[in-house]
């Protein structure tokens, strides 16, 4: 059986309210999001928008779990099709640099008083999952260890592939931060005025990743 008209509607304000949302991140931040903004724009009373979202921390759960929701997808379809690492790398840059907002929403400085809910990190575990399998496939068999190394072993919870070599959680984790590093300094800015294409940076940081 079909939604009901009125569970169509619903959903069709429950979007709109998202929506409008994303525009308020990207105008005036996360920290200024606000129901009776979205509900003034929208042309509805407070109290009727709070029938869809209990309050800021409800909705802005539900725009956390979709950007996650987004990239994930994005890398897992690019994995499935073969990507290796550095094609993962510009998945995530390409995510980024088409919704700077978006992204720092997830990545960029927390919000007072706000913490996400746990099942968001099961979604950025499926990306770590990939992240380590495609490092798994592309190690050499004599890496050599690090210091870092005898400390990882003991902290490998995280990774879901209990079997994976601690090297590939390493380099894993390194993948993460540089490129999450070089995406962030981009995207606030930082480079502007420098003169040097931030693109061929973090091409450079890639190769610098990738080398055995």
């Amino acid at each position: 059986m079909g939604a009901s008209a009125r569970e169509r509607y619903r959903a069709q304000v429950h979007a709109e309210i998202k929506q409008h949302a994303w525009e308020q991140v990207a105008t005036t931040g996360v920290s200024a999001l606000s129901l009776n903004a979205i509900a003034k724009r929208m042309g509805m009373s407070g109290p009727a928008l709070y029938r869809y979202f209990a309050g800021r921390d409800e909705l802005l759960t539900e725009l956390i779990r979709d950007a996650y929701r987004s990239l994930a997808d994005a890398v897992l379809a690019a994995a499935d099709s073969g990507a290796d690492v550095a094609a993962l790398a510009h998945v995530v840059r390409d995510w980024a640099l088409a919704d700077p907002q978006r992204y720092f929403l997830l990545y960029g400085t927390p919000v007072p008083g706000y913490h996400a809910p746990e099942d968001t990190a099961k979604i950025t575990s499926e990306m770590m999952a990939v992240l380590i399998e495609a490092h798994k496939t592309a190690m050499s068999a004599d890496v050599p260890a690090t210091p870092f190394d005898a400390h990882l072993e003991e902290h490998r919870h995280w990774a879901a592939d209990g079997s994976a070599p601690t090297a590939a959680l390493r380099k894993s984790l390194s993948f993460w931060t540089r490129v999450h590093g070089v995406v962030s300094l981009e995207l606030a800015g930082h480079f502007n005025g420098m003169g040097f294409d931030p693109a061929l940076l973090f091409a450079q940081e890639l190769d610098e990743l990738l080398e055995p």
